[in-house]
């Protein structure tokens, strides 16, 4: 069987603007989402709080001047509120992705409803209970970050354990600033692995406790990166490590994932897919 050969990528990146009246961040997310599936090199500009006509035609004109530099039209993605700053930027000579005009409209027929066209309104939750509860996560994990604290982990919402450089830390903050999960990280160190057991502390909480692994080789590269030549960062304490972690978790009965070629996105849903937190309302 013969396969066609797959065209060449282009030599020259493509212009791709992010137009919001906020942050930037869902038209963002989205667009690399999309760009993702293309196989090409994207030029990437964000322009957020576009919420006035001057900045509308303002960012209009940085994406027609992006046309005449290019030689090609630039992407835009677009999550603009109001029409007719929307209407301005789909005046320049882009290829748009209209979020808003996409979504809103047949969700406006389908509910029955007609939209608040409110600038602004997914990120104004400075004063919401939702946004006082991301704080009070985010504050719970620093303070239990790395084992640095035992106290109140009846209120964890999740405990990461796994060896030195697995992932712990950064996953405990996404999981607080993403989702308002409370969420404590334990080292798994050679004390734990000649005792046979779970830092003391651990053993009443099992049930929200998940661990993370990850191959001796990348945690090598990992620690090297950290201290370089040192037992520590060596690939023969990196295997030993793992494997006696690993061993305890399934001991333990203790859920777990290697983080080697995950992502943390990917690995904090797999957590909220085993802890399962209350349903959030919007």
């Amino acid at each position: 069987m013969t396969t066609e050969p797959r065209p060449p990528l282009p030599t020259s990146a493509r212009t791709v603007f992010f137009v919001s009246d906020g942050t930037g961040i869902t038209a963002e997310t989205f667009g690399h989402a999309v760009l993702t599936q293309f196989e090409m090199r994207f030029r990437q500009v964000r322009l957020p709080f576009i919420d006035t006509l001057d900045k509308a035609y303002d960012a209009a004109r940085k994406i027609n001047e992006a046309l005449t530099t290019d030689g090609q039209r630039p992407i835009v993605f677009s999550t603009l509120v109001k029409p007719d700053l929307s209407n301005v930027i789909r005046q320049s000579r882009g290829m748009h992705m209209d979020l808003i005009q996409t979504f809103v409209a047949p969700l406006e027929q389908e509910l029955g409803v007609k939209s608040t066209h409110t600038i602004g309104r997914s990120h104004n939750i400075v004063d919401s209970q939702e946004y006082k509860n991301r704080i009070e996560a985010i504050n719970f994990s620093l303070a239990h970050d790395d084992g640095q604290s035992h106290k109140n982990l009846a209120s964890a919402d999740v405990i990461l354990v796994g060896v030195s450089r697995s992932g712990k830390t950064p996953t405990s903050l996404y999981l607080a600033m993403q989702y308002g999960i409370k969420a404590a990280n334990y080292p798994l160190i050679p004390d734990d692995f000649e005792r046979g057991k779970l830092p003391s502390s651990l053993p009443p909480f099992r049930d929200k406790i998940f661990g993370l692994s990850i191959t001796p080789e990348r945690l090598s590269e990992i620690r090297h990166e950290r201290r370089a030549g040192s037992k520590y960062a060596s690939i023969e304490n990196c295997r030993y490590e793992v494997n006696e972690a690993e061993l305890m978790m399934k001991r333990e009965g203790i859920r777990w994932l290697s983080s080697t070629t995950k992502s943390i996105e990917e690995i904090a849903t797999t957590i909220l897919q085993e802890i399962k937190p209350d349903r959030r309302e919007y």
